[in-house]
């Protein structure tokens, strides 16, 4: 079995995540194949869409959320996602489950003896007056029927059970919003898709493949680590034999679309600055196809990162307009020249053309 380096991992990683190239195809269909953007930060997906798409517009963004066209949701990790108003639809029972039990990793002591379905309908019927209401909102109105739990895990169990989106303004460009939920069934117009009544799983099959084409080539732990989900061990095994497989230098088995592009591992790879909790990083249980595993905390702790050939190389906050670059390392002078450049375009993006403003510690080798 053909074995694949990091570095080959990692051009086959940026190539379908759109940051070796940027693409000139439309934020929905962006959205789409990348499966999402995490986006408990709600400006962030704006960063992970300047660095993957040609000719970004911030405020096509907002129309779609606007528009209904994209939402946001807990969903993947039980993380807040912007995704897809048919994704959101098609992928949010196949989650149900495992939403259901983070929440009580949480707080299970708080909620032992609750009847979920009975809180379930009751969430219902208070949101089916088409008042939108945030999660502390919902939980204080079901308060007097339950008692016991606090408002934190009664708020957060029914975000668990009843399907709901965060509403705009919430996540528009340069905009700053309270959390306003509605239920998916009113804001896009009907419920949820139900699981699959004959035991199989269509839903994890269409998962698996849009994961590979977006990620791959991975192993089922980095797919688990991308969904929260149990690895849709069913997905992988009614896939298999449409699946062709590699190992890593871990010798674990990775998984992949035939067609999927692999570039060759000497294609030169761009600086790219990459939002907090980006999915590029994120969307992996081994991720040293990207970033050294003596800098895995700052993918898990909201840190902004820069790619530099590929692979996590700096931090990067903006202040007053300023981009400012932290190297994890020394930077050569071309390094260094590469990142300025980029780290303009991200300043005059981020403060629409007022400001290219971009300072770099360190020196360079």
């Amino acid at each position: 079995m053909t074995v694949l380096d990091n570095r080959a991992l990692n051009r086959a990683t940026l190539a379908r995540q759109l940051l070796l190239d940027r693409a000139g195809v439309p934020v929905v269909d962006a959205v789409a194949h990348l499966g999402g953007l995490q986006a408990q930060e709600p400006q962030e997906p704006f960063v992970g869409l300047w660095s993957r798409l040609d000719g970004f517009d911030p405020a096509e963004l907002s129309d779609h959320l606007v528009q209904r066209r994209v939402v946001r949701t807990h969903l993947m990790r039980r993380t807040v996602h912007l995704v897809t108003a048919d994704d959101a639809l098609a992928w949010r029972a196949r989650h149900d489950a495992m939403l259901r039990q983070r929440v009580l990793g949480v707080y299970r002591s708080e909620l032992d003896g609750t009847d979920l379905d009975e809180l379930a309908a009751a969430g219902r019927a208070v949101m089916a007056d088409g008042e939108p209401r945030s999660m502390t909102e919902l939980a204080r109105a079901l308060a007097g029927r339950w008692p016991t739990p606090g408002p934190r895990a009664l708020g957060e169990m029914l975000m668990a059970l009843v399907p709901m989106a965060q509403l705009p303004p919430r996540g528009l460009w340069r905009t700053k919003a309270g959390v306003r939920n509605a239920p998916l069934s009113s804001l896009l117009g009907r419920e949820v898709d139900p699981l699959s009544a004959d035991g199989a799983d269509p839903v994890g099959q269409a998962m698996l493949r849009r994961y590979l084409a977006a990620f791959g080539p991975a192993a089922s732990a980095d797919l688990r680590a991308w969904c929260g989900l149990a690895g849709l061990p069913a997905a992988v095994a009614a896939l298999r034999e449409e699946l062709i497989t590699f190992r890593d230098e871990r010798g674990r088995e990775l998984l992949d679309l035939p067609d999927a592009p692999r570039p060759d591992p000497d294609t030169p790879a761009p600086v790219r600055f990459l939002p907090a909790f980006d999915n590029a990083i994120l969307g992996f249980q081994d991720r040293t196809r990207i970033i050294d595993d003596a800098h895995r905390g700052l993918s898990v702790s909201g840190a902004r990162v820069v790619l530099v050939d590929g692979r996590v190389a700096a931090t990067w906050t903006v202040e007053d307009g300023t981009v400012t670059v932290a190297p994890l390392g020394r930077f050569s002078r071309a390094e260094r020249t590469a990142v300025a450049e980029e780290g303009r375009a991200l300043a005059e993006f981020l403060s629409d053309k007022e400001n290219r403003s971009v300072q770099i510690s360190g020196s360079s080798r």
